[in-house]
């Protein structure tokens, strides 16, 4: 099958790879209909998510067809159409019970690798490092998908592949770090990012009635479509973001703030920005932490900090003394995605919202690698891509 693969920064390739093959009773195998570039692969893409190996398999939202399951997968059959969801679930764990589907406590093969790094491992995770189980990717013909009868969300025939795809990630991740945030309707939720995780955050923060929802960025084309949704619109290139969000709250911040950027923040004339580069760059930082640092600062007193973006390891200049004295509450995660997706397709079938507004570019699995660089550089108004094998 063809599949991309990764071979170090900045080299993803489109390659011949063997066929995904049954390896577990309860495994099934996917033909792959749609895929999407998230952008969280460009952490790897960037080469700062730890463990990657030559030729692995990248991408983690795609959906298709199931054409084999395993002699143990009751509630799939041949022809089932599905989303798969990033975080692989056995569905039996006490985290899966709880409903903390991204800590399924069974489905990392390498739980002694990530124990090690984070005291505790999370869930595997489909084509994203051997950190989080090694296993192959979305972006392919074909995926084997393990603990197949809970890690599936089946969808209705009557909506289109660009309607559901993001039912996988970026839906509900935007959906979880709203939800997290207990919004209330005087409420002004403040959203860092406004690439695909924050356009949904965006729209989340719309549905679950916030009185307002500011977006901050500086790609006109991201901040137009989040301002389509809802958003008032802060781009920081061309203004002070504190002194803007102290006139849109009347000096006194906002009450919710999420963080859809993760370890890439840059501010490029931002002092802790330049500093968290440097640091980054000497391998003595892991990530930038601008956006966590600002949230702290201009967030009110009391408010809540949810943050879906991603993080990998350490970062500098927290200012703890700020968040502990202000009482602010940090809520964070991978998202629980089958916590969610139930209510998230009801609600794209009532036509309450269509995920397909985030899509700019189609194109076929073949011009993958160069779409990586055109979604990296924001190039062409790019701000969500989706791949067809």
């Amino acid at each position: 099958m063809k599949a991309l693969c990764w071979h170090g920064k900045n080299d993803i390739r489109y390659e011949t790879v063997p066929d995904p093959e049954i390896e577990d009773p309860r495994d099934a195998i996917i033909n792959v209909s749609s895929c999407a570039i998230c952008g969280s692969d460009l952490h790897l893409f960037h080469h700062f998510m730890p463990s990657m190996k030559s030729g692995d398999i990248v991408g983690h939202e795609f959906m298709g067809e199931v054409m084999e399951v395993g002699s143990d997968v009751k509630k799939l059959k041949v022809g089932d159409r599905v989303v798969v969801p990033f975080t692989i679930t056995c569905g039996e764990c006490d985290q899966c019970r709880r409903g903390n589907f991204s800590l399924c406590e069974r489905s990392n093969r390498n739980k002694a690798m990530a124990d090690k790094v984070f005291g505790h491992a999370g869930a595997g995770l489909f084509g994203y490092s051997h950190l989080t189980g090694g296993y192959a990717g979305g972006q392919a013909e074909y995926v084997r998908v393990p603990f197949a009868d809970e890690t599936h969300i089946q969808v209705p025939d009557t909506l289109t592949d660009e309607q559901v795809l993001f039912l996988g990630d970026i839906f509900p991740t935007g959906w979880q770090a709203a939800v997290q945030c207990d919004i209330e309707p005087t409420d002004t939720v403040v959203i860092w990012g406004a690439g695909p995780v924050g356009q949904f955050c965006v729209r989340s923060a719309v549905l679950l009635g916030a009185q307002q929802v500011v977006v901050i960025d500086n790609v006109p084309e991201r901040l137009s479509m989040a301002q389509a949704g809802g958003a008032i619109p802060i781009n920081f290139d061309e203004e002070s973001v504190l002194g803007r969000l102290q006139e849109l709250t009347h000096g006194k911040g906002p009450e919710k703030c999420i963080d859809a950027v993760g370890l890439e923040s840059h501010v490029p004339r931002s002092p802790d920005s330049v500093y968290d580069r440097v640091k980054q760059s000497l391998w003595m930082e892991n990530d930038r932490a601008h956006v966590l640092r600002e949230m702290i600062y201009v967030c009110r007193p009391g408010g809540v900090l949810s943050i879906p973006g991603v993080y990998s390891g350490m970062v500098d200049k927290i200012p703890m003394g700020q968040l502990m004295n202000k009482a602010l509450s940090v809520r964070s995660g991978q998202t629980h995605v089958r916590r969610w997706s139930d209510d998230l397709v009801r609600r794209i079938d009532d036509g309450q919202i269509d995920p397909s507004f985030v899509i700019t570019h189609s194109v076929s699995l073949e011009d993958g690698p160069e779409m990586y660089n055109v979604f990296r550089n924001k190039q062409d108004g790019c701000v969500k891509v989706v791949l067809k094998p």
